[in-house]
């Protein structure tokens, strides 16, 4: 257990630093001074010069930070981030988003050509495929797979098809069966009278040849981020009341502890399911950070249209200002997260 916390940990860590690093590598093409490369936050435990850069390891895991010389306002020299072009400070800002997205593909392209993408088939596909299941995507409300406690992403062991469990729920229709299910590393029984009252899908890992894998990871992680976005806008609709969300679903959020224990799970369940799930979370990621929300990188990009639309910066105090109360307000959004989402699904 200890273990798999670890390893989901160093992961997290690992895709903050390389979003860092997106941020720092073309701060140094353009010849801005990068003061400081960190991984975690201060306080720091160690930190070593190399060059004009100080690389520094923190005491407070959950993150990485780049310090560009001016990059916060009022320095105005050439090696200042202020005294870039409006197009340089716009590559460096977006340099860190785009290379969630770069992890993503390369990943995934990775899975694809060694363990096999996890992906939904069709009940009479089985050529290439490997781990072939049958799992629940959606439970309805008030049916009785929700009152006997089954949950999405469930794994019906006795079965590889669909089509298997809908004629055996049929033949069985109003008597008790029983069903061997398996969560995470969990299999257990569970006894139920059909109707299930569940959407089923059929899954299996499918591995591409080495040269059609990284088109694979390309369009895949193209595909995830599509997914997310139609799942935000269908939950904006959804607190707007504009539309419902589809039976069964719910809304649900994930902070840093909730995305821990996932990958914790996914960790048991293979590299190939492990490293999926990375690369949804890093393309998550992405997208969160372009929000026009500042304190993001997205907040950046909006105070760079402002300057482009004016002629001239904001107000590095007023920018100052407005960054750090919308930091708080994420800090305290983040702890609401925890303490309604996570620690409820956790414990």
């Amino acid at each position: 257990m200890i273990a798999t916390i670890i390893i989901a940990l160093f992961s997290l860590i690992a895709l903050l630093v390389i979003h860092e690093f997106g941020h720092f590598i073309l701060a140094k093409k353009f010849g801005a001074k990068v003061e400081e490369f960190g991984i975690g936050y201060p306080p720091r435990i160690f930190g070593r010069k190399f060059g004009e850069t100080i690389y520094s390891l923190n005491l407070i895991p959950f993150g990485a930070f780049v310090k560009i010389h001016g990059e916060e306002g009022g320095i105005e020299d050439y090696r200042s981030f202020t005294d870039k072009s409006l197009w340089q400070r716009f590559l460096i800002i977006i340099g860190g988003v785009l290379s969630f997205w770069i992890v993503s593909a390369v990943l995934l392209g990775i899975v694809s050509a060694t363990w096999g993408l996890p992906q939904a088939v069709s009940d009479e596909e089985n050529y290439n495929l490997k781990e072939i299941k049958v799992q629940i995507a959606q439970i309805m409300p008030d049916s009785p797979a929700e009152a006997v406690g089954l949950k999405t992403g469930d794994i019906l062991v006795d079965f590889n098809q669909v089509s298997q469990v809908q004629s055996f729920a049929k033949a069985n229709k109003g008597k008790e069966i029983s069903l061997t299910v398996k969560r995470g590393s969990d299999i257990f029984e569970k006894k139920i009278v059909p109707p299930l009252g569940v959407a089923l899908t059929r899954t299996a890992l499918r591995q591409y040849a080495w040269f059609s894998a990284p088109w694979q990871g390309v369009t895949v992680s193209a595909r995830l981020t599509a997914n997310i976005v139609n799942g935000w806008v269908a939950g904006l609709k959804n607190l707007l009341g504009i539309a419902k969300l589809p039976s069964g679903l719910k809304m649900e959020m994930f902070g840093p502890l909730g995305i821990l224990d996932l990958l914790s799970q996914y960790s048991k369940m293979g590299a190939s399911y492990f490293f999926f799930l990375i690369s949804y979370i890093s393309i998550a990621m992405a997208l969160t950070n372009i929000l026009p929300i500042p304190a993001l990188d997205g907040g950046k990009i909006v105070f760079l249209a402002i300057e482009a639309l004016k002629g001239k910066a904001l107000n590095y105090k007023i920018e100052q200002n407005v960054t750090a109360t919308f930091f708080v307000l994420l800090i305290i959004f983040m702890i609401f997260v925890t303490v309604k989402f996570d620690l409820p699904r956790i414990f």
